[in-house]
């Protein structure tokens, strides 16, 4: 065991893939039916390996001071076993299956801390389904296998970039717009390489046009590229353009002195000058209008801003980072958007990939929410059903993260309104979810290659509340994309009375939204 282990470690492998071979083998050791290593990130454990656990599990963070197992195993250095009776909380309820997919509250809970130069890096812990499986015997050697993950840990790559990480300053305080997600969740290809490729770019001062659809979350990726550059002890300023009105834009960009209009009653910087030595994030930059993207574009050509209402100079040194969901090069060609400042800004054009083409990081996306929501809702566990599961991955999620997450709390509320008790296990079944299939063959895809779980089941026991209607197979619509958007939007006006702001309050999504994407379908004159 030791050899293998060592081997499992030391195996020239990316950190992700070495980490997942080293808990399938502690797995296989200990005979036990989950194992799963925690890294501590702040105040909160994340999984970064796992086996033997559901899928979206890789996708939850658990504060440790909400979970009293957790807590424990943090204040110890010994391993710690927990009596199958205990009446402390698991966290792994609902999220640990037997062969008939069932999910078993209760079972062998042991755990061990990890320390990496004397300061608390994480956990280890290890699950079994059958009552007595860690004896003190296998307990010392739960301690011994720790001492070898750290060694491992201590020198891996894993553990340097945490270090960069903390060098170039923390997420902590951070607010993000999808349900508390403040940081970039997936282990997809297209995720790796799209962070590779801006961890490389962030340490020039070129400017980055961030390209994709509306809820994929570009404004994380303007953070990432800000953390990871020279300038990430200097502040980032988001300017969202769309919010802008037009008799006000210039003055937000670049500030105005007193008496420069009515109104103006004292002198006032903009945004540049707030961002002065940092990072200016222009999120929806397509949206500017004309008049004040020419005054951007001399602002970027001459590396100075002039106050409104005034003829001073003032130099400026930021980094730009913009972000669209507008096809900008065709916007030039319509005149809607200036070529040469769309020249200035798209230096270095990087494309946010769609959910769709993320493949199991919807699941893991899926996790984070569901943890999110348990906590948020006071639940006892919040799970999917695994026809949930596949109806997520054959979604085509036009509203990419931004959707899941909607889609994840009204079902988890659509529970509680249903008669769901906080003190049970529930989970989520594809009814529930409001989410038609788009993408056929992409669920068989997750269930062909090797899971997280110990084997596919169905309904749950006594202590599981299934939602929905049935939580078996569910049958793909063929319907294009555009057909689906368009019925959910006529749906809704007609619920709505034609009123398009209670619409977009329906749907979930911002009403100008709504309009952009009627207008694209049709269904509403330019």
């Amino acid at each position: 065991m030791d050899q293998l282990l060592l081997a499992d470690l030391v195996t020239d492998l990316p950190n992700a893939v070495r980490l997942q071979r080293a808990v399938h083998t502690l797995r296989q050791h200990f005979m036990c039916d989950a194992v799963g290593l925690l890294r501590l990130d702040g105040d909160t454990l994340r999984l970064v390996a796992a086996a033997g656990l559901a899928h979206e599990a890789l996708g939850r963070g658990f504060v440790v001071a909400h979970h009293p197992r957790f807590a424990t195993i943090m204040s110890r250095r010994d391993p710690t076993w927990f009596e199958p009776g205990s009446v402390l909380a698991d966290p792994y309820d609902g999220l640990l299956d037997d062969k008939k997919g069932v999910p078993l509250p209760v079972h062998d809970c042991l755990g061990i801390s990890l320390h990496i130069e004397g300061r608390p890096w994480g956990a280890l812990t290890l699950d079994a389904l059958k009552t007595g499986t860690f004896d003190a015997a296998m307990q010392t050697e739960l301690k011994r296998y720790g001492l070898m993950l750290e060694a491992a840990i201590r020198v891996s790559a894993l553990e340097k970039e945490n270090r960069s990480l903390r060098q170039l300053g923390s997420t902590q305080g951070e607010s993000g717009p999808l349900g508390e997600l403040h940081e970039i969740i997936g282990e997809s290809e297209a995720i790796s390489q799209l962070l590779h490729e801006l961890d490389v770019v962030a340490d020039s001062d070129l400017p980055v046009l961030l390209l994709g659809e509306t809820g994929v979350g570009k404004e994380l990726f303007a953070r990432r590229v800000h953390r990871r550059s020279r300038r990430c002890r200097k502040p980032m300023i988001h300017v969202n353009c769309a919010a802008l009105p037009e008799s006000l834009a210039e003055s937000e960009l670049f500030g105005h002195v007193k008496g420069a209009f009515s109104g103006a009653n004292a002198d006032r910087p903009g945004r540049f000058e707030a961002a002065q030595g940092g990072t200016l994030f222009l999120d929806e930059v397509g949206e500017l209008p004309l008049g004040v993207q020419a005054k951007l574009l001399r602002t970027l050509q001459n590396g100075e801003i002039q106050r409104l209402g005034t003829d001073d100079i003032i130099k400026t040194d930021v980094r730009i980072i913009a972000a669209t969901n507008r096809q900008l090069k065709e916007n030039t060609r319509a005149g809607t958007f200036r070529a040469d400042l769309y020249h200035r800004l798209s230096v270095y054009p990087v494309h946010i990939p769609p959910l769709r083409d993320r493949d199991r990081d919807v699941l893991i996306l899926a996790g984070h929410f569901l943890e999110f929501n348990r906590a948020r809702l006071g639940l006892r566990g919040l799970r999917l059903s695994y026809a949930a599961e596949r109806a997520l991955l054959a979604y085509a999620w036009p509203g990419n993260v931004r959707e899941l997450e909607h889609v994840i709390s009204r079902a988890a509320l659509k529970m509680l309104t249903r008669g769901a008790s906080r003190d049970q296990i529930l989970t989520l079944g594809p009814e529930l979810l409001d989410v038609d299939a788009g993408r056929p063959g992409a669920a068989q895809d997750l269930y062909e290659a090797e899971p997280f779980y110990g084997a596919e089941g169905a309904s749950g026991p006594t202590g599981e509340w299934v939602g929905g209607a049935s939580t078996g197979g569910i049958q793909p619509l063929r319907q294009t994309l555009e057909n689906t958007q368009k019925a959910c939007i006529q749906r809704a006006l007609d619920a709505a009375g034609g009123n398009w702001a209670h619409a977009a309050r329906m749907l979930d999504i911002d009403a100008s939204n709504l309009h952009k994407i009627a207008r694209k379908l049709g269904l509403k004159e330019s």
